[in-house]
């Protein structure tokens, strides 16, 4: 019980800090990773409800983000900055998630889990290869820029003072730029909320059950395809939300930003360092491995310099080598917190 609620502390902690990020944090490259941050919990928490709580193995789950991406992306282009557009393409992608979804999940959650999972990355695969040849809808490999909701843009006076001039408040100017970051921040705390919600909700403890026992669940009446298949289109749809609001921070939708293989690595490994199965694993998974991403490069290089002077070790830190380093503490967190982070410290507290 002490682990819980020591994780779900840090957890809220993250939360605080990235609430308060654009005052905290006043650099537009530290407000693009705590916007990152934010999008990528939302996706996380999705995927761990898929792997974590109903044990399907799914490489599709960017495809259903990229969905999202694109739906608010073409409407945008095609309709001009607006909220219809947003609101359009956010219930296209949705939409089409869940159909896709619902077709895979029918024909598919039947087969075993390394079936399954081999026939979504098929189907991911497809998604990509479309968005990257139909360049007359989707921008093809260089994908679409287009313009946000007037609301977003940096021009945008938020508050004023008496001259009509924009208001600093603690030094953060209010204008459209942080109207952007908090729709990222409460589009995706919302999103995460939900998660949290149906895995303490009487179907989360039917998921689990077909987790742990699949045969048994069925035996005492829960159709389980039906259960599976249901919990892939929820995962899929806030995926495509996620994509959405991501679209719409990031003003560019692109095969890299939306459907790359490295976005499924990069759920994967947050899903892994939060630890499966804990909901509140996902907020301290895709923290640190963002975290990793944008600034393990320069501690590097700091500490390369710091040790000018020492035989071989500044060409060991050499920020060249930050995967190398990557890898080599993603293989420590995994040694030393075999559950993920979330996971062992709350197994460890269990089983004291």
């Amino acid at each position: 019980m002490q682990g819980s609620l020591t994780v779900k502390i840090a957890a809220l902690a993250l939360w605080a800090l990235l609430l308060f990020a654009p005052f905290l944090f006043q650099d537009v490259r530290q407000i693009e990773v705590a916007a990152r941050i934010c999008v990528f919990i939302a996706l996380v928490a999705s995927y761990d409800l898929l792997i974590g709580y109903t044990g399907i193995v799914s490489f599709a789950h960017t495809m259903f983000f990229g969905f999202g991406a694109y739906g608010a992306a073409i409407a945008l282009k095609q309709m001009g900055p607006g909220w219809t557009p947003v609101l359009l393409g956010a219930v296209s992608g949705a939409v089409v998630a869940a159909v896709i979804a619902a077709f895979i999940g029918l024909l598919s959650l039947r087969v075993k889990a390394i079936f399954f999972a081999m026939i979504t990355l098929a189907a991911a695969s497809v998604a990509l290869v479309l968005a990257s040849q139909l360049s007359g809808f989707t921008g093809g490999e260089d994908g679409m820029t287009y313009r946000a909701p007037d609301l977003f843009k940096p021009a945008t006076k938020l508050l004023t003072d008496a001259d009509g001039k924009v208001l600093n408040v603690l030094g953060v100017r209010m204008n459209g730029k942080l109207a952007a970051y908090y729709f990222v921040f409460i589009a995706s705390a919302l999103l995460f909320w939900a998660m949290l919600r149906i895995v303490g909700s009487p179907l989360g403890t039917v998921l689990k059950a077909i987790r742990e026992n699949e045969a048994r669940a069925e035996g005492i009446g829960y159709r389980v395809v039906a259960y599976r298949t249901a919990v892939f289109v929820i995962a899929a749809v806030t995926a495509s939300l996620a994509g959405t609001v991501y679209a719409v921070w990031l003003k560019y939708t692109g095969p890299e930003t939306a459907l790359s293989f490295d976005i499924m690595i990069d759920i994967l490994l947050m899903v892994v360092i939060g630890g499966i199965g804990t909901m509140w694993g996902a907020v301290i998974g895709a923290t640190a491995l963002v975290l990793a991403q944008y600034y393990l490069r320069d501690l590097m290089e700091v500490a390369a310099g710091a040790t000018a002077n020492v035989p071989l070790v500044p060409e060991l830190l050499s920020p060249e080598r930050w995967l190398l380093w990557l890898g080599i503490l993603f293989i420590l967190l995994v040694y030393f917190f075999p559950a993920g982070i979330a996971g062992t410290l709350m197994g460890k507290r269990e089983a004291e």
